[in-house]
């Protein structure tokens, strides 16, 4: 059971997955919860999260947001940064949002990636819908409201049952991550990049 709550891919941020080479794989969408994924919780889009979202248009990516949070938060993040559209008080970890945004966009759940900072509620919603879950450090953890605070806590366990089962399967991330032109591991996306 505490399986479901493991992602498919654990990575420190969304600016470092290589979204080109994931395009390249056969995935065309792009599901993508907000706060604390793409933004600090409840910040508006900044010059990075636009540049970004312009990035993943150049790969071939449709976007949808899946948020549990109220319509004027999503819309307004959303039409910042220019998506194919969202889904407000998504009732995550249900997969009701996750199964009408494939429907939305055409795409099946080979076809789509969902991006999240929470397991019990992106995680766990990305995996009951079949789609690829990848979980992202939060950008600024327990800077959150308290409900979310006090899951981080139980989160930690998970993450480490999630570790030992990585170290005992020997399993490791098979996303692919943007590089620089030196070949290193690339740390953030930067604003002027393509």
């Amino acid at each position: 059971m505490i399986n479901r709550l493991f992602p498919k891919e654990y990575v420190k941020s969304i600016f470092i997955i290589d979204f080109k080479a994931l395009s390249g794989m056969g995935y065309k969408a792009l599901l993508f919860d907000i706060d604390n994924t793409i933004v600090d919780h409840g910040a508006p889009a900044d010059a990075r999260a636009i540049k970004f979202f312009k990035y993943l248009k150049k790969c071939g990516f449709k976007t949808i947001a899946i948020s549990n949070n109220k319509e004027p938060r999503v819309e307004s993040f959303c039409t910042q940064v220019g998506t194919d559209g969202y889904i407000f008080l998504a009732g995550k970890p249900a997969p009701n949002a996750f199964f009408e945004a494939m429907e939305r966009l055409d795409v099946n759940p080979r076809q789509t990636i969902f991006v999240g900072d929470q397991i019990f509620t992106d995680i766990w919603g990305a995996n009951n819908s079949g789609v690829l879950s990848v979980l992202v450090e939060p950008i600024h953890m327990f800077k959150e409201e308290p409900q979310i605070i006090l899951k981080r806590f139980l989160e930690m366990i998970v993450l480490i049952a999630y570790r030992i089962s990585v170290k005992k399967n020997g399993m490791v991330c098979n996303i692919p991550l943007r590089r620089k032109k030196n070949n290193k591991k690339q740390i953030d996306f930067k604003v002027g990049e393509e």
